[in-house]
């Protein structure tokens, strides 16, 4: 019988994550082995962990890991790379880990074109530690924090951190892709796969935004939190590629 699919080399056989169900977390991180498989990369990555649901990723991925401090995985990324040249290093990241307390981190990193990869998942809202208000939270939205919605004259204004990245100079690929559906997943491998390639050739730093879901803290079933990502979310984030040297 002929195989048509098989399970990533880079994932744990039997491996239980812990995401939420009709978490797009599942997706993602899949997608990044599926990708490391196909640049038959697994046995020259290294994953560094971001705080948050990205590190339920340490229980699923089957290679390389290096765990930071809250917000501090682009710092932590930089100094393997640089020592580490020929390693692919990667972080994956949720939107407080990146945004909030890692945003100096970040845009520090990107603008000195640190030639790793990130892979940066945004849901609105810090998952692991109860919902509360995040940078990328939309306008009105309900969270712990904010119960009666964000308010711009009290909270600000969502963080778009591809728009923000793209104002530097240094970074080669910078993309907004999303899960939410099979098309989307699609091109949202095809843009991870892109940002490893950009770093094998050399290119420098590249950053892959994932528009995602989460159903536990949204208070809404998988379904309805993929409804409200495509009504509403990807309206205030919207998809493309903001920069491909």
């Amino acid at each position: 019988m002929k195989k048509v699919y098989a399970r990533p080399s880079g994932i744990f056989e039997g491996a239980v994550t812990g995401f939420c169900p009709g978490c797009m977390h599942s997706s993602v991180s899949k997608l990044i082995c599926e990708v490391l498989d196909e640049l038959k990369a697994v046995d020259n990555a290294c994953y560094v962990q971001g705080v948050g649901c990205c590190g339920l990723a340490i229980t699923y991925f089957d290679f390389d890991t290096i765990s930071s401090p809250h917000g501090r995985a682009c710092a932590v990324a930089s100094a393997l790379k640089r020592c580490s040249p020929e390693t692919l290093v990667f972080t994956y990241q949720g939107d407080g880990d990146l945004a909030a307390i890692g945003l100096a981190e970040t845009m520090s990193a990107a603008n000195r074109g640190e030639n790793f990869s990130v892979v940066f998942v945004n849901n609105g809202t810090y998952g692991m530690t109860g919902g509360q208000l995040a940078p990328t939270t939309l306008i009105g939205a309900k969270t712990t924090t904010s119960p009666y919605g964000r308010q711009p004259e009290e909270h600000g204004y969502p963080l778009h951190m591809c728009e923000l990245l793209s104002q530097l100079e240094a970074p080669a690929y910078i993309a907004r892709v999303t899960c939410a559906d099979v098309p989307n997943t699609r091109k949202a491998k095809a843009a991870i796969k892109k940002a490893f390639e950009y770093q094998l050739a050399g290119k420098g730093f590249s950053f892959v935004e994932i528009v995602s879901n989460c159903p536990t803290n949204w208070g809404m079933s998988p379904l309805e939190s993929l409804d409200y990502v495509h009504d509403t979310v990807l309206k205030e984030f919207p998809l493309g590629e903001f920069r491909a040297k």
